[in-house]
Protein backbone atom coordinates (compact mmCIF):
# COMPACT_ATOMS: atom_id res chain seq x y z
CA UNK A 1 0.00 0.00 0.00
CA UNK A 2 2.47 2.36 1.33
CA UNK A 3 5.24 1.40 -2.03
CA UNK A 4 2.19 1.99 -4.64
CA UNK A 5 1.22 5.32 -2.84
CA UNK A 6 5.07 6.28 -3.09
CA UNK A 7 4.68 5.38 -7.04
CA UNK A 8 1.76 7.47 -7.40
CA UNK A 9 3.44 10.55 -5.61
CA UNK A 10 6.51 10.26 -7.83
CA UNK A 11 4.30 10.14 -10.92
CA UNK A 12 2.38 13.29 -9.95
CA UNK A 13 5.40 15.04 -9.25
CA UNK A 14 7.78 14.34 -12.25
CA UNK A 15 5.77 16.15 -14.67
CA UNK A 16 5.09 18.88 -11.78
CA UNK A 17 8.65 19.16 -11.54
CA UNK A 18 8.80 19.44 -15.21
CA UNK A 19 6.61 21.95 -15.94
CA UNK A 20 8.62 24.01 -13.33
CA UNK A 21 11.82 23.45 -15.08
CA UNK A 22 10.27 24.58 -18.32
CA UNK A 23 8.43 27.49 -16.94
CA UNK A 24 11.96 28.22 -15.37
CA UNK A 25 13.03 28.33 -19.00
CA UNK A 26 10.67 30.56 -20.40
CA UNK A 27 11.27 33.04 -18.08
CA UNK A 28 15.11 33.16 -18.52
CA UNK A 29 14.85 33.43 -22.41
CA UNK A 30 13.21 36.73 -22.09
CA UNK A 31 16.03 37.69 -19.54
CA UNK A 32 18.47 37.01 -21.93
CA UNK A 33 17.16 39.01 -24.61
CA UNK A 34 16.77 41.68 -22.48
CA UNK A 35 20.35 41.38 -21.39
CA UNK A 36 20.82 43.18 -25.15
CA UNK A 37 20.78 45.90 -27.32
CA UNK A 38 17.55 45.31 -29.00
CA UNK A 39 17.05 47.67 -32.25
CA UNK A 40 13.52 49.73 -31.60
CA UNK A 41 14.14 49.05 -27.52
CA UNK A 42 15.71 51.28 -24.86
CA UNK A 43 19.01 51.57 -25.35
CA UNK A 44 20.31 49.74 -21.83
CA UNK A 45 21.31 52.89 -19.19
CA UNK A 46 25.25 53.12 -18.44
CA UNK A 47 27.72 54.99 -16.55
CA UNK A 48 31.36 54.17 -17.14
CA UNK A 49 34.29 56.56 -16.14
CA UNK A 50 36.72 57.76 -19.26
CA UNK A 51 40.62 57.45 -19.45
CA UNK A 52 40.48 61.08 -17.11
CA UNK A 53 38.34 59.74 -14.42
CA UNK A 54 34.96 61.52 -15.74
CA UNK A 55 32.08 59.38 -15.31
CA UNK A 56 29.88 59.33 -18.54
CA UNK A 57 26.07 58.16 -18.15
CA UNK A 58 24.11 57.71 -21.47
CA UNK A 59 21.41 59.74 -19.62
CA UNK A 60 23.57 62.44 -19.63
CA UNK A 61 23.13 62.68 -23.40
CA UNK A 62 19.01 62.36 -23.21
CA UNK A 63 17.93 64.21 -26.85
CA UNK A 64 20.99 63.72 -28.89
CA UNK A 65 22.33 60.65 -31.08
CA UNK A 66 24.79 58.90 -29.78
CA UNK A 67 27.53 56.45 -31.52
CA UNK A 68 28.97 53.73 -28.88
CA UNK A 69 31.88 51.84 -30.61
CA UNK A 70 33.14 49.18 -29.01
CA UNK A 71 37.22 49.67 -29.23
CA UNK A 72 40.31 47.26 -29.17
CA UNK A 73 43.54 48.97 -30.32
CA UNK A 74 44.94 45.20 -30.92
CA UNK A 75 42.35 44.43 -33.39
CA UNK A 76 43.13 43.73 -36.94
CA UNK A 77 39.91 44.92 -37.98
CA UNK A 78 40.14 47.56 -35.61
CA UNK A 79 43.73 48.80 -36.74
CA UNK A 80 41.96 48.82 -40.32
CA UNK A 81 39.89 51.77 -39.50
CA UNK A 82 42.33 53.73 -37.07
CA UNK A 83 45.36 53.03 -40.02
CA UNK A 84 43.38 54.37 -42.53
CA UNK A 85 42.45 57.55 -40.67
CA UNK A 86 38.48 56.57 -41.24
CA UNK A 87 37.29 56.05 -37.55
CA UNK A 88 38.99 59.38 -36.57
CA UNK A 89 37.35 61.13 -39.39
CA UNK A 90 34.00 59.41 -38.21
CA UNK A 91 34.35 60.40 -35.21
CA UNK A 92 35.31 64.16 -35.99
CA UNK A 93 32.06 64.43 -38.62
CA UNK A 94 30.31 63.04 -35.73
CA UNK A 95 30.89 65.55 -33.44
CA UNK A 96 30.85 68.73 -35.69
CA UNK A 97 27.32 67.36 -36.21
CA UNK A 98 26.41 67.78 -32.68
CA UNK A 99 26.09 63.55 -32.79
CA UNK A 100 27.99 62.02 -29.02
CA UNK A 101 30.21 59.04 -30.18
CA UNK A 102 31.55 57.07 -27.17
CA UNK A 103 34.43 54.25 -28.01
CA UNK A 104 34.31 51.87 -25.08
CA UNK A 105 36.44 49.23 -24.20
CA UNK A 106 35.24 45.87 -22.20
CA UNK A 107 38.10 44.00 -21.81
CA UNK A 108 39.40 42.33 -18.58
CA UNK A 109 42.19 43.10 -16.65
CA UNK A 110 45.14 41.15 -18.03
CA UNK A 111 43.34 40.69 -21.65
CA UNK A 112 44.64 42.18 -24.63
CA UNK A 113 43.14 45.98 -25.24
CA UNK A 114 43.20 46.37 -21.36
CA UNK A 115 45.44 49.28 -20.64
CA UNK A 116 45.81 51.68 -17.40
CA UNK A 117 44.20 55.56 -18.25
CA UNK A 118 47.74 56.68 -18.52
CA UNK A 119 48.73 54.18 -21.35
CA UNK A 120 44.71 54.83 -22.84
CA UNK A 121 45.73 58.65 -23.00
CA UNK A 122 49.18 57.75 -25.02
CA UNK A 123 46.95 55.52 -27.39
CA UNK A 124 44.44 57.72 -28.06
CA UNK A 125 46.70 60.89 -28.63
CA UNK A 126 48.81 58.66 -30.85
CA UNK A 127 46.57 57.34 -33.05
CA UNK A 128 44.68 60.68 -33.74
CA UNK A 129 41.53 59.61 -32.04
CA UNK A 130 38.74 61.81 -31.83
CA UNK A 131 35.70 60.67 -29.67
CA UNK A 132 34.01 62.81 -27.00
CA UNK A 133 34.94 59.93 -24.77
CA UNK A 134 36.92 56.59 -24.12
CA UNK A 135 35.23 54.60 -21.82
CA UNK A 136 36.33 51.83 -19.42
CA UNK A 137 34.54 48.74 -19.11
CA UNK A 138 36.94 46.38 -17.45
CA UNK A 139 33.98 43.69 -15.56
CA UNK A 140 32.51 44.10 -19.05
CA UNK A 141 29.06 44.77 -17.60
CA UNK A 142 28.60 47.07 -20.26
CA UNK A 143 29.15 45.19 -22.79
CA UNK A 144 27.41 42.13 -21.87
CA UNK A 145 24.11 44.43 -21.57
CA UNK A 146 24.64 45.66 -24.98
CA UNK A 147 25.01 41.87 -26.36
CA UNK A 148 28.48 43.54 -27.89
CA UNK A 149 30.48 40.80 -29.41
CA UNK A 150 33.18 42.09 -31.62
CA UNK A 151 35.82 44.98 -31.64
CA UNK A 152 34.53 46.90 -33.23
CA UNK A 153 30.79 46.51 -32.36
CA UNK A 154 28.65 49.69 -33.53
CA UNK A 155 25.18 50.88 -32.15
CA UNK A 156 23.22 54.12 -32.49
CA UNK A 157 20.72 55.44 -29.86
CA UNK A 158 18.64 58.35 -31.03
CA UNK A 159 17.84 61.24 -29.00
CA UNK A 160 14.87 59.50 -27.75
CA UNK A 161 17.41 56.66 -25.77
CA UNK A 162 15.93 54.61 -28.59
CA UNK A 163 18.63 51.99 -30.24
CA UNK A 164 18.13 51.99 -34.28
CA UNK A 165 21.15 50.40 -35.13
CA UNK A 166 23.77 48.06 -34.24
CA UNK A 167 25.74 45.62 -35.69
CA UNK A 168 28.80 45.82 -38.25
CA UNK A 169 30.18 49.15 -39.22
CA UNK A 170 30.70 48.61 -42.53
CA UNK A 171 29.28 46.14 -45.23
CA UNK A 172 33.10 44.75 -45.55
CA UNK A 173 34.12 42.36 -43.28
CA UNK A 174 37.72 42.09 -43.58
CA UNK A 175 41.13 44.15 -42.30
CA UNK A 176 42.56 45.33 -45.68
CA UNK A 177 42.88 48.90 -45.24
CA UNK A 178 42.26 49.14 -49.21
CA UNK A 179 38.45 48.14 -48.54
CA UNK A 180 37.60 51.22 -46.05
CA UNK A 181 36.97 52.95 -49.51
CA UNK A 182 34.76 50.91 -51.46
CA UNK A 183 32.57 49.68 -48.50
CA UNK A 184 29.14 51.14 -47.16
CA UNK A 185 29.09 52.80 -44.04
CA UNK A 186 26.26 51.41 -42.16
CA UNK A 187 26.76 53.32 -39.00
CA UNK A 188 26.41 56.79 -40.78
CA UNK A 189 23.81 55.90 -43.09
CA UNK A 190 21.88 55.45 -39.61
CA UNK A 191 22.99 58.25 -38.10
CA UNK A 192 22.54 60.53 -41.22
CA UNK A 193 18.96 58.63 -41.61
CA UNK A 194 18.16 59.20 -37.50
CA UNK A 195 19.12 63.13 -37.50
CA UNK A 196 16.94 63.32 -40.50
CA UNK A 197 13.89 61.84 -38.49
CA UNK A 198 13.50 58.86 -41.01
CA UNK A 199 13.54 55.48 -40.28
CA UNK A 200 16.92 53.62 -40.87
CA UNK A 201 16.69 51.39 -43.96
CA UNK A 202 19.44 48.67 -42.48
CA UNK A 203 19.06 48.76 -38.73
CA UNK A 204 21.33 45.97 -38.13
CA UNK A 205 23.99 43.55 -39.72
CA UNK A 206 26.31 40.69 -38.02
CA UNK A 207 29.04 42.11 -36.65
CA UNK A 208 32.39 41.80 -37.35
CA UNK A 209 35.67 41.61 -35.65
CA UNK A 210 38.11 40.26 -33.36
CA UNK A 211 35.93 39.09 -30.12
CA UNK A 212 35.26 41.11 -27.00
CA UNK A 213 37.67 39.68 -24.32
CA UNK A 214 35.65 39.70 -21.38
Amino acid sequence: MNSTAAVARRAIATPALALVALSALVVAAPSRAAAEAVVGSPAPAFSLTDIDGKPHALADYAGKVVVLEWVNYECPFVRKHYDSGNMQQLQKSAASEGVVWLSINSSAPGKQGNYPPETWKKLVADKGAAPAAVLLDPDGKVGKAYGAKTTPHMFVVDGRGTVVYAGAIDDTPSTNVADVKTAKNLVTAAVAETRSGKPVTVASAPPYGCSVKY
